[in-house]
């Protein structure tokens, strides 16, 4: 067992859940240091000052970043017994892909820091090859728009210290909370469950008017909308609770989380209509809980789902996506009969921490052994 200190400036969703899975599972002693996950420009621009003068007392053997620290600055901070720590930081998302709505221009210098902290990582983890893939690619774009002095074969580098290790998933508080066959038996129509932020870049607009035209066609289904709403929701919810209204069961995200589990499990079918996504904990979530997936043929989703499986439940068109669910709606108990918990068990986190353990446990050893190379030998 060793000791790992876990930086996390943006301590909320999807970075909170992996915080909080891998240090309940991983087999490190982990001490987390974290901020509220609000203003992440901020966090990102501001969270290395903060964090550096402020750390534990604690003596780790492995520092551990989310993409949200500027961990060559953090590390420029730290005193030198820490500076010389072995770094390994891990992406949930990159500021080079992550899409933007129609009113809002990519500031690269985020996209620079996400580039640098992975320069000054010995390890760098992405959720997805699908992640990994598009922002090695997104870093030659950028650097190709650099006027002169451009640094030399930075994705290969950085390919080169580079893994993929998923996001877990809860097994056990999903198993918990939905009965142990792994469904909640339904009668009566299709339950569809649309459980992802509401925000542009999840497709708000596709699933709404996927859905009225599946209505419009005279398929029996009902609907539960069950992401977590922000500020800012699209003016499309608005739209979606008055004309499909009578074909909601669920409507708003549920706080309480045993209670949400419940209704994931009371799905038949998970849908996404996506425009981004670099890796899928929700999708994956109800799966387990006795949801089929219905997913775009894209982004991080062909990843989740096995080849075998793509023909079935992966769409490639709005009009594919159609077919499928009237087909679906009008024999409903075939649906129910299909049990596809096994897709998401290897994302267990009792499968994921101990993965993750490993790599870091290599990390640390790799570096000691760099140490020892260019340390000189005093006689």
């Amino acid at each position: 067992m060793s000791r790992i200190l876990f930086i996390e400036p943006y301590y909320g969703g999807s970075h909170k859940s992996f915080a909080d899975g891998y240090i309940t599972h991983s087999s490190h002693e982990i001490e987390l240091v974290s901020m509220p996950a609000r203003k992440w420009k901020w966090r990102m621009r501001g969270a290395a000052m903060w964090l550096a003068g402020r750390l534990p007392d604690f003596e780790p053997e492995l520092l551990l970043a989310s993409d949200y620290l500027d961990l060559a600055s953090f590390c420029s901070f730290l005193p030198p017994h820490l500076a010389r720590l072995p770094r390994a930081v891990y992406f949930h998302e990159n500021q080079l892909t992550y899409p933007l709505d129609a009113h809002t221009w990519r500031d690269y210098q985020y996209g620079l820091t996400n580039i640098t902290s992975c320069l000054a990582a010995d390890r760098v983890f992405f959720n997805s090859h699908y992640h990994r893939e598009s922002f090695l690619g997104a870093v030659d774009e950028l650097l190709r728009r650099m006027p002169d002095y451009v640094p030399k074969e930075v994705p290969a580098k950085i390919l080169e210290k580079s893994d993929v290790v998923p996001v877990g998933i809860g097994t056990g508080e999903i198993d918990a909370a939905v009965p142990a066959a792994g469904r909640m038996r339904n009668d009566g129509p299709l339950h569809l469950v649309w459980n992802h932020r509401w925000e542009f870049d999840k497709g708000p607009g596709e699933f709404f008017e996927a859905m009225k035209e599946l209505d419009e066609r005279g398929a029996e289904f009902w609907l539960s909308v069950l992401g977590q709403a922000f500020r800012d929701v699209p003016d499309m919810f608005g739209r979606m609770e008055r004309e499909l209204g009578h074909r909601l069961r669920h409507f708003g995200f549920e706080q309480e989380r045993r209670t949400y589990l419940r209704k994931l499990g009371g799905g038949d079918v998970v849908l996404s209509t996506a425009s981004h996504e670099f890796f899928g904990i929700s999708v994956l979530e109800a799966v387990y809980a006795g949801c089929v997936p219905l997913l775009p043929a894209r982004l991080s989703y062909p990843e989740l789902i096995p080849p075998h499986l793509h023909e079935e439940c992966l769409y490639n068109s709005k009009e594919e996506l159609l077919l499928k669910l009237e087909k679906w709606a009008g024999a409903p108990d075939g649906v129910r009969e299909r049990n596809y918990k096994h897709v998401a068990e290897p994302y267990g986190w009792e499968n994921v921490a101990p993965a993750l353990d490993a790599r870091l446990s290599s990390c640390m050893r790799r570096t000691e052994e760099r140490d020892e190379r260019i340390s000189p030998h005093i006689s």
